[in-house]
């Protein structure tokens, strides 16, 4: 929509539901190529293929707000203060400076300076969150109550960051204060029957955009909802290496999640409906 840097892609609707897809960009402007070990590592971590898993999300009436910008440039779901949201675990940076697997993004010595990272602040984290914020002002202003629901993935084995095999849906409320708990109930209760598996404030708790964003006494409520990559697409487990990832995007290994997601979702219309 015209008003948003063209990097920036909004999709506006009315019901009471903000979808946001911060990680599936892949874009990185020749300007912050310098000094990148290689094209594939820097897009190695992206959330692959999730704006087209959550492709519905515009059918059933939410805002869906997209970075096409690599998260390698800058991590719009880090705190920008640089306070680690996971401390004495393993995580990247707002400017992350190595993979999710501890491999160095760039060549020693030319790592983004401070004065870089605030230009990149400037230029993309703080209009994403502008927008999110724009966003829910104006759904709140028509609704009593709003979700924001982030949208996320990860390969589902990476040792340094976590043990064993990641759980398939990975909820995140940090400890149960970002959303009301009824919320919660009825996204759990889908993944219970779902067939896969799935933890509530596991290992991922939610990041920046949800612990800044979800205050449910103010009628806001979000949910981060991190998937295990092999829930919609043929992952090898384990390490990955160029040629082999990501795998492509399949509609029909996709589609048991894809139907499991569309019902949280409209669960998430329904919470914002029934409440009083």
């Amino acid at each position: 929509m015209s008003g948003h840097p063209d990097w920036l892609t909004l999709t506006r609707g009315d019901a009471p539901l903000v979808v946001s897809l911060p990680h599936t960009g892949t874009e990185i402007p020749a300007a912050y190529e310098r000094g990148l070990v290689s094209p594939w590592l820097a897009r190695k971590d992206a959330d692959w293929w999730i704006e087209r898993l959550y492709g519905f999300a515009a059918e059933l009436g939410a805002t869906v707000i997209r970075t096409t910008i690599s998260r390698t440039v800058i991590d719009v779901n880090r705190d920008p203060s640089g306070v680690s949201l996971y401390p004495g675990q393993a995580t990247t940076e707002l400017c992350p400076t190595t993979t999710f697997d501890g491999d160095p993004l760039y060549e020693p010595g030319t790592e983004p300076t401070t004065e870089e990272i605030a230009e990149r602040r400037i230029h993309f984290f703080d209009p994403y969150h502008a927008t999110l914020r724009g966003e829910i002002e104006r759904l709140r202003s028509r609704h009593d109550n709003v979700v924001v629901y982030d949208c996320h993935s990860i390969r589902s084995v990476i040792p340094r960051l976590f043990d064993g095999t990641l759980p398939h849906f990975n909820i995140g409320t940090n400890g149960g204060t970002t959303c009301a708990p009824a919320l919660i109930d009825a996204i759990e209760a889908i993944c219970a029957v779902s067939g896969f598996g799935h933890v509530i404030n596991g290992r991922f708790k939610g990041g920046f955009i949800t612990r800044s964003l979800g205050r449910p006494e103010a009628g806001v409520h979000a949910v981060q909802m991190e998937l295990a990559c092999r829930g919609y697409m043929k992952e090898p487990l384990g390490p990955v290496a160029e040629g082999e990832w990501p795998t492509p995007y399949d509609e029909d290994y996709a589609a048991p999640m894809r139907a499991a997601l569309t019902r949280i979702l409209q669960a998430c219309l329904t919470f914002t409906l029934s409440k009083a």
